[in-house]
């Protein structure tokens, strides 16, 4: 079987028990036909209990053109091919003791499925991060992803940062089994900046179109500042619920991550303000249309208020926040996730328009709220007093 030095570098981190085991790569680097390989020749030489590898992609077209294809062709090129072996129904392919099965990360009854000894997820910057977890948490052995890297995503913040993680970069040089006309036309591509920073060099591209610009990532929050505020956006079942901590200091914002879980009631929001010794003087910026929750968070103590939202307040509050230079601290990881991902709908024709998706967007509600309230220069707001514990109905002047 010829293989290139991608293989090779795989080969190697899966011999030395690597968890997670992540290639990055330009276009026609070999690193999605190395890891196939890789696979097969594991699957094909057990012995002992019966192996499971899962091959994943985004969807069951992309499966049937890149994946099983591929696969048949290093397979069959062993000369090692059998059609019984190969279950056209289920894509599952049974080599000695191993199956070889291949699924779409759409397919919720196979993410939430039966555990496996070895997964491979291609492309998984296509794949939103809950998908990926289930299917790792049902992972008993090794996890291979790979990826060309067009931005910075939960791969970088959640995965590469773990000690059993092994990053391999490869790019279409290392690919020995290139024509030479096929390297021709990649390097015809080096005027396009960024597409050849990405595809041309296998490195992190940044993602187009972002909402949320002017920050960068500290390791903690400063001592003193001038103003303070927490931040609540609700969520229980569907979504998480996310507190952020806010600063401002210097003239900047300062943003801390306090929670970001689902199946958080309002008594164990008011827990999580005391577990972090959130002064019961500190402002409390909630989303106004929870009321009842407010009222709730209020009577254990805190000072709470709706956000003052109206016609537009989304983007408002959007463009009040990136006023700020934003300074996140690097265990904000929800935040920062959603900083990368948060971005503009595009039209037909591809074009940013002024209204951003809908996803990606939990802890940013929570620090839009605090905006609104209090760094825009607008009328005053209505709150529900920590002393009484009941809505004051008064209308207070907005403070900077």
């Amino acid at each position: 079987m010829k293989v290139t030095g991608v293989f090779t570098k795989n080969q190697e981190a899966y011999k030395q028990g690597k968890r997670y085991i992540v290639n990055k790569g330009s276009t026609r680097s070999s690193k999605t036909y190395s890891i196939l390989q890789l696979l097969y020749t594991i699957a094909s030489s057990h012995t002992g209990n019966p192996l499971v590898v899962s091959i994943v992609s985004e969807s069951m077209p992309h499966l049937k053109k890149g994946f099983i294809r591929d696969f048949m062709n290093i397979v069959k090129t062993k000369e090692e091919w059998s059609e019984k072996a190969w279950n056209a129904t289920d894509k599952t392919y049974k080599t000695g003791n191993s199956l070889i099965e291949f699924f779409s990360a759409d397919n919720a009854a196979k993410v939430h499925g039966p555990s496996r000894n070895i997964l491979y997820v291609n492309e998984c910057i296509n794949l939103d991060y809950e998908t990926y977890r289930q299917l790792a948490i049902r992972t008993t052995q090794t996890i291979f992803l790979d990826c060309n890297p067009n931005y910075d995503f939960w791969l970088d913040h959640k995965v590469l940062t773990r000690p059993e993680a092994q990053l391999i970069h490869s790019t279409y040089k290392d690919n020995n089994f290139l024509s030479r006309a096929q390297i021709q036309e990649i390097e015809s591509n080096r005027n396009d900046e960024s597409w050849w920073r990405v595809y041309g060099e296998g490195l992190t591209g940044i993602r187009q179109g972002a909402v949320i610009r002017n920050w960068d990532v500290v390791d903690r929050m400063p001592d003193t500042y001038k103003k303070r505020w927490i931040g609540i956006d609700f969520g229980f079942t569907n979504d998480p619920t996310a507190i952020v901590d806010m600063r401002l200091h210097e003239g900047e914002l300062w943003i801390d991550e306090l929670l970001f879980a689902k199946g958080y009631d309002n008594l164990m929001i008011a827990d999580v303000l005391k577990t972090n010794n959130i002064p019961a003087s500190t402002q409390v910026v909630a989303d106004s249309a929870e009321p009842k929750s407010i009222k709730e968070i209020a009577a254990r103590g805190w000072k709470v208020e709706g956000a003052q939202k109206g016609r537009d307040s989304i983007a408002s509050g959007i463009a009040i926040l990136n006023r700020y230079a934003k300074h996140v601290t690097r265990r904000s990881r929800n935040i920062i996730d959603e900083y990368h991902n948060y971005r503009w709908k595009t039209n037909d024709m591809g074009d940013a328009t002024n209204t951003p998706i809908d996803r990606y967007n939990h802890s940013i509600d929570a620090q839009r709220y605090v905006c609104l309230n209090y760094l825009a220069e607008r009328g005053g707001r209505l709150s529900y007093s920590v002393i009484e514990g009941k809505r004051t109905g008064q209308r207070t002047p907005h403070r900077n």
